[in-house]
């Protein structure tokens, strides 16, 4: 019985071993396929792929730079948004909130992220772009009411669930020992909850870089509010264009081979920006747990 037990465990091993390792060659084959797709437009254009701003398929001249900072504006600006928020919301629940309005609380927090991103374009496209065009009108810009602030907003609201949830789970996981010496030392209630924010700051960060990498990745609540013009402004109120977007929008035009490997270098460039943000945010939250 005791080798039977032992041969159980080997192959049961193996099995969910195999199903990890499958989960690691997708992202490999994910990663190769994108290059050999794209191969001939890193050929063509190189380095200059990323710092061009003309965007001509008729011309045949590619060049992603308005894709990469729409996608890192958008993003940044969501983030500077989302963060207090979410993290105000983590806060409340997991050190404020009554006992009875905790878990309620928690489940309507999370349940903003299962909304489909559709359903948060459309209340952008109706909801939100008319409030931006009045503000538009104004301070005397064109009233277009797609643009940059839009699409900014949509992502911050997107961005709330997902870091106020990891938030929570990170002040959870904080030692009551360390609240308890705050309290010993004379401490107020907040200055215990800012001892516990201090102790998890690194999960916390995390949490907020789980966020950037949900804002770099969205797809058509952006495309529908952001405007989708290739250019690069500060401006809130001029429309601009993300990355995954212009994915969205053009890849079913795309009869030009070049033209498709220009797409699918843009996506090789958000695939990789995406992996590299989650993983340091994972490796930021598992370090907060280790400690």
């Amino acid at each position: 019985m005791a080798r039977r037990g032992s041969s159980d465990d080997r192959a049961f091993r193996l099995v969910t071993g195999a199903f990890a390792a499958l989960v690691l060659l997708t992202v490999i084959a994910l990663a190769f396929e994108l290059s050999r797709q794209s191969m001939l437009s890193i050929a063509k254009f190189g380095m200059r792929f990323w710092t061009g701003r003309t965007w001509d398929p008729v011309a045949g001249e590619f060049g992603a730079l308005p894709f990469i900072w729409g996608t890192l504006y958008s993003s940044l600006l969501a983030l500077l948004v989302a963060t207090p928020i979410a993290l105000g919301i983590a806060i409340y629940i997991s050190e404020l909130s009554p006992r009875l309005l905790r878990q309620p609380l928690a489940y309507l927090t999370e349940l903003l992220a299962a909304i489909p991103s559709i359903v948060y374009g459309l209340w952008g496209l109706f909801v939100l772009v008319p409030f931006v065009r009045k503000l538009e009108v104004l301070v005397h810009a064109p009233p277009l009411g797609v643009g940059m602030g839009a699409a900014a907003v949509i992502l911050a609201i997107m961005v709330v669930p997902f870091t106020s949830s990891v938030a929570r789970e990170i002040l959870k996981n904080v030692p009551m020992a360390q609240r308890e010496a705050a309290y010993a030392l004379g401490a107020t209630r907040w200055e215990a909850i800012k001892v516990a924010i201090s102790y998890g700051k690194s999960g916390i960060l995390g949490a907020v870089m789980l966020g950037l990498g949900r804002a770099l990745g969205e797809t058509m609540a952006v495309t529908m509010v952001i405007g989708n013009n290739p250019q690069v402004s500060a401006s809130l109120f001029k429309p601009q264009y993300t990355m995954a977007a212009v994915i969205a929008n053009e890849f079913t035009e795309a009869a030009d081979e070049l033209y498709l490997h220009a797409l699918i270098e843009i996506g090789l460039l958000l695939f990789v920006i995406t992996i590299a943000v989650n993983a340091l945010s994972r490796m930021l939250i598992w370090s907060m747990k280790k400690r």
